[in-house]
């Protein structure tokens, strides 16, 4: 069976600012990568991981986290996607 490239996705620049708005969010609510996993109920290293690119989050996953930082994944997706534009923008001039 061909191997599909979805695991390249988390190299992606898209992926890359979503990494680094999950940061954002987790360091604005003064949580500590261990104190966002003990709400998570997972291990710290489930949120190093998906912040540092080592791990994908699917969406319910990514809605968990969001949860957790007091967001709904409805108002990270449009955080996301502002963030996103803001990087094209930035990438085309």
């Amino acid at each position: 069976m061909e191997s599909w490239q979805v695991s390249k996705s988390i190299f992606t620049t898209e992926y890359a600012v979503l990494r680094d708005l999950l940061r954002e969010l987790r360091t604005e609510k003064g949580f500590t990568q261990v104190q966002l996993s003990e709400t998570l109920g997972m291990p710290q290293s489930f949120v190093s991981k998906y912040e540092t690119g080592e791990r994908r989050l699917d969406v319910i996953e990514l809605r968990e986290v969001c949860q957790s930082l007091g967001t709904t994944l409805a108002a990270f997706a449009k955080k996301l996607e502002a963030r996103l534009s803001e990087s094209k923008k930035g990438g085309a001039a």
